[in-house]
């Protein structure tokens, strides 16, 4: 089956998952038999699509006109023969269990085209295994989304050991019509990529709290604040279900052995039905309170025994060939949330740190768990999963200096090219502000382009020119958002100098600061709509949270040119300044930064990040950290300079 020739996609399973994959299919525009084994089983997902599709309409993010068409070509259906005989794929989303799966193949090969491709949705069990119960192995793989399949952009596109490689091509590319970002799973390993890391990671946080090594509290302080993790641990678990894991755990301890072995700690939970969020009560009780992590409980050695967890998962990963280093880390990210890639961190922590944490555990405990990978010490005898970074600070298109205290002054260099932005800039912009974010001393940003032409003309159309597939766009999109959001995210204040022309993917970056200081002479707009495209690296996000979503409608659609003034009228440009004060205004402004309270600047910050989208949490995570300011020597430092008139003299403690 060519991916050109699909048209009929047939959805196995109502469910969560099933009933979403049946929505994102056909918001791609293909047809879609929807088939559950019972008639109000199959009408519950049609509602439920209904409801979603609306909802996206609400949100405009869709129009009304097309969620009414995408729901038209959703079809629920009873009987097997009518959902499959015409199905150019078969996507099956049943309750993961072996038999069940191996049931409905059974019947799907009496009816289905002989051309049909058909993937399953499973999360752990085995590809090779399911694949052999038909007669079609060679068109068998594995199609994982991810809970919500409407929202969640990864999909694990994975082999089986007699997957034909035109079938992988093919559901990778239909994974990226259904605007998602597969990541091939190289052979059949139970958990996969993100499971294989994730359920891992929630087992040894359990473990830790079993063993009296650390409470609840610390683990997920330390996963959520410490370690930049979207959820702590048991956060996660409850999430997810802590009797989804425990299968997932339970299924890697049958097939790869002790190493795997769930905690009683996780067993005892399901066992006495505490399953999370879905019943009410789970590692926190969510009838009485919910989630509450302090901010400020983390533990180094925790960090390091989770970190060590999972680089040792990685190192398996790679050793076994079943994924390289960068796709371990876009899964995980895409798939878990996660700031950067587990590979990354590991590496930021020091492998050899890692390692010692793993041989010490191993040595206390006698855990086939902390059994040191082959992968892991190849990574650490040769510096690293990315290698040595000896050499990281040596950047080809931007510049890193210091021109005052506290200050770190990030240029694009790219003056020849009106410091548009290549790949390799991303990458070094992303490499910068990680290696800022680390350094104490700095305690503001400043961001500013080369010559006096332009900020940044946008994305250098030369080196994008090899992205021209819908999947390589894609991954640079993603690769965009994420260099650009570690500058919106890090620590310091940021102040943007715009001089010139700040469009397209320059204004996107400008959009990141936390504040724009622009000269007279500058332009700014996002002139994507002019070449048939839209603003790709986080403009269509951000720009509304700073002007408004009419006004960013406006500025998009439009796709014209602004001058500075107008901009600043429209809440954009903080300030504008004669052309030849742009340099020494906002480098003063970025010293003002500098010298304000860093711990407090970094939590506002955060606070106001989060309440983006979900105020209430916003809200708790400035509770939290006006509770932690507060016994502050910096507020002490405040105090005193405010009732004896003096400036202050902030030290971030």
């Amino acid at each position: 089956m060519d991916f050109e020739d699909i048209e009929t996609v047939a959805v196995l399973g109502a469910g969560n998952m099933g009933h979403g994959i049946a929505e994102v299919a056909a918001l791609a525009g293909y047809e879609v038999r929807m088939r559950d084994i019972e008639a109000e089983l199959v009408q519950d997902g049609y509602d439920n699509i209904e409801w979603s599709l609306n909802k996206l309409a609400e949100k405009e993010q869709i129009s009304q006109a097309e969620a009414d068409t995408a729901l038209d070509r959703v079809t629920a259906l009873v009987e097997m023969e009518d959902a499959v005989s015409d199905a150019d794929i078969v996507i099956e989303a049943v309750p993961e269990k072996m038999t069940i799966k191996k049931d409905v193949y059974q019947e799907v090969e009496e009816y289905a085209p002989e051309a049909a491709i058909f993937a399953t949705n499973t999360s752990s069990l085995s590809i090779t295994e399911l694949s052999e119960v038909t007669g079609r192995p060679e068109q068998f793989c594995g199609m994982h989304f991810f809970n919500p399949p409407v929202r969640m952009p990864l999909v694990e596109v994975i082999s089986g050991e007699h997957t034909a490689e035109e079938t992988l091509d093919t559901i990778e590319q239909l994974a990226a019509a259904f605007d998602k970002s597969p990541v091939r799973v190289r052979k059949d390993s139970p958990g996969f990529i993100v499971n294989r890391i994730l359920v891992p990671l929630m087992n040894e946080a359990c473990w830790l709290v079993h063993d009296d090594v650390a409470t609840i509290a610390e683990v997920d302080s330390t996963a959520k604040f410490d370690m930049g993790l979207p959820m702590g641990s048991f956060e996660l678990s409850d999430q997810v279900g802590n009797d989804v894991g425990l299968h997932v755990l339970d299924y890697m301890h049958e097939v790869l052995g002790d190493a795997y072995e769930p905690c009683p700690l996780l067993e005892a939970k399901v066992e006495n039905e505490d399953l999370g969020k879905k019943t009410g009560k789970g590692f926190y009780d969510y009838e009485d309170g919910g989630v509450d992590i302090p901010t400020d409980a983390g533990r180094e050695d925790i960090e390091h025994r989770l970190l060590a967890v999972m680089a040792n998962e990685v190192g398996k990963l790679v050793e076994n060939d079943v994924a390289p280093v960068s796709d371990i880390d876009e899964a995980v990210k895409l798939g878990g949330g996660f700031p950067d890639g587990p590979a990354k961190l590991a590496d930021d922590a020091g492998l050899e740190t890692l390692v010692e944490t793993l041989g010490a555990t191993h040595e206390q405990t006698g855990a086939e768990r902390y059994e040191l990978s082959e992968g892991l010490r190849t990574a650490a005898e040769e510096g690293g999963f990315y290698g040595s970074d000896e050499e990281s600070a040596d950047y080809e298109s931007i510049n890193v200096t210091s021109p005052a205290a506290h200050v770190a002054h990030i240029e694009l260099d790219r003056p020849h090219r009106m410091n548009t932005v290549s790949p390799a800039l991303m990458g070094e912009l992303g490499d910068a502000v990680d290696t800022l974010s680390e350094d104490d001393d700095v305690r503001a940003v400043l961001l500013t382009g080369a010559g006096d032409r332009a900020f940044s003309a946008g994305a250098d159309v030369q080196s994008m020119a090899s992205n021209s597939t819908p999947l390589e766009a894609t991954k640079l999109s993603r690769r965009g958002q994420d260099a650009f959001g570690k500058l919106e995210s890090c620590p310091m204040p940021v102040v943007a100098g715009i001089d010139g022309y700040a469009l397209g993917g320059g204004m996107e970056l400008a959009t990141c600061a936390d504040l724009r200081v622009a000269s007279e002479r500058s332009e700014l707009g996002q002139p994507e709509h002019d070449l048939g495209l839209l603003p790709g690296w986080g403009g269509t996000q951000r720009l509304a949270n700073i002007v408004g979503e009419g006004r960013a409608k406006e500025i998009i659609f439009t796709a014209e040119r602004y001058d500075a003034e107008a901009m600043a009228d429209y809440g954009f440009v903080n300030e504008v300044v004669p052309n030849d004060e742009l340099d020494d205004r906002a480098l003063e402004l970025a010293t003002d930064l500098a010298a304000g309270p860093p711990v407090a600047q970094e939590l506002t910050k955060k606070a106001m990040l989060v309440g983006r989208d979900d105020v209430d949490a916003g809200l708790e995570v400035e509770a939290q950290a006006f509770g932690h300011l507060i016994g502050t020597e910096d507020v002490m430092e405040g105090i005193t300079a405010f009732m004896g008139d003096e400036e202050p003299d902030f030290q971030g403690k």
